[in-house]
């Protein structure tokens, strides 16, 4: 039994030993298969992640070339903004550039004043007809000769007698009146195809205006001290001025006036503005044309070095500047012009705002002034001094331009 049940189990052994290779072999073949479903299986994953990689590449380059390329833009448009730039269009209301126009306009009136005081105080002396020099009028040696004998009496500081009363006028007149006529130029033109010679004439007449009104008392008081022919202390004068009782005998028309006394230091007012108006504004519109002029025909006027600084929201540079003696001889002619224009009127102011001095208890009006002129002298009264006028006018305007337009350069108000 112990056989058969060896046999028994041998041969069931043996009959279990195939099914024993046969599972091996079937092992061998599913890890076969595994294998081989691995080895397949495998390059899956490495190809799906190689293509995901390759978008996100992809991706990253199309926006690498697109940052690059904004950046290039972004350069680019840098460099012009570099070969190009522009100014901050100006702010002509500001006070900065109130400020730097009304300095630039002192600065350039009390220089050409202070170098033509001699002139003046002469000029003055011819037309308030002082008896002690009005038998110079009418020539051109007078001026030398009526210069001569002030300094025999006065010095060196009779000749310069009331300029200390001019610089204390002339730089608030000045400083009004270049101030006042870029503000209403910049209303009047705010573009240069804006610029006409009608639209330059009114902005110079309404600038003159301007100025006059504010500064008006401080000429009649120098005025007063020129025609005076001894020293007078500048307060004392401005007291008499005040007191006088002239103001209180005027026509029908302004009799409302008699209640203010300081109504004494604008006599002569209604007349000065009368003659501002072509003073002022064929200064300005001669002076502008007489350098657009030079820029379009005349090249030898510019200078060789220009800076022209920014141009401005409209595509304007600053104008090219002209060289001294351009500059010069434009205002020049400028005041040659103006001076004539007014000169009449400036006569009949003259002798109005002396009127006091020679007799304080008498107030003449504009038409009746020009009216006893013309009685006593004829037409030719109207224009005495007037040489006189040319020679003192014609540098000071030139000299006042010439300083401003220097001085808007240094200033950068252009």
């Amino acid at each position: 039994m112990a056989t058969l049940s060896s046999a028994g189990s041998g041969s069931t052994l043996n009959r279990l030993q195939p099914n024993n290779n046969q599972g091996s072999s079937s092992q061998h073949n599913i890890s076969i298969t595994n294998s081989n479903i691995q080895q397949t299986a495998a390059p899956f994953p490495a190809l799906a992640g190689a293509e995901s990689t390759d978008v996100k590449d992809s991706n990253v380059k199309a926006g690498s070339k697109e940052l690059a390329g904004a950046a290039r833009h972004e350069s680019d448009d840098a460099t012009k903004k570099r070969q190009k730039p522009q100014a901050t269009a100006r702010d002509t209301k500001s006070l900065d550039y109130i400020a730097r126009t009304m300095l630039a306009g002192g600065i350039a009136g009390t220089a050409a004043k202070t170098a033509i005081a001699p002139l003046d105080r002469v000029k003055i002396l011819f037309q308030a007809s002082n008896p002690q020099f009005e038998k110079y009028a009418g020539t051109w040696t007078g001026v030398f000769k009526a210069g001569r004998d002030i300094q025999k009496t006065g010095g060196i500081r009779g000749l310069f007698q009331g300029n200390s009363a001019t610089v204390l006028r002339i730089f608030p007149y000045a400083a009004i009146k270049f101030m006042a006529y870029e503000q209403y130029r910049s209303l009047l033109m705010p573009t240069r195809k804006d610029e006409t010679p009608y639209k330059k004439l009114v902005a110079g007449s309404m600038a003159g205006v301007t100025s006059v009104f504010f500064t008006y008392p401080l000429d009649l008081i120098r005025v007063r001290l020129a025609y005076e022919t001894k020293f007078t202390p500048y307060m004392s004068l401005v007291r008499k001025i005040y007191n006088e009782p002239g103001g209180r005998h005027r026509p029908g028309q302004t009799n409302w006036l008699t209640s203010f006394p300081i109504s004494n230091f604008y006599r002569g007012f209604l007349c000065t503005i009368a003659g501002m108006i072509p003073y002022a504004g064929v200064s300005f519109f001669t002076h502008d044309v007489a350098q657009e002029f030079c820029r379009e025909h005349l090249p030898q006027t510019l200078k060789p070095i220009q800076n022209r600084g920014l141009p401005d929201k409209n595509g304007d540079y600053s104008r090219p500047e002209l060289r001294t003696w351009a500059e010069l001889a434009c205002g020049g002619i400028a005041g040659a012009l103006s001076q004539t224009a007014s000169y009449p009127l400036e006569v009949v102011r003259r002798k109005m705002q002396v009127a006091g001095a020679r007799e304080a208890r008498e107030f003449v009006g504009m038409l009746e002034t020009a009216k006893r002129l013309y009685i006593a002298k004829g037409a030719r009264g109207f224009f005495v001094g007037l040489s006189i006028g040319y020679l003192k006018v014609t540098p000071m305007v030139a000299i006042a331009f010439t300083v401003y337009e220097r001085m808007k350069t240094l200033l950068e108000i252009n």
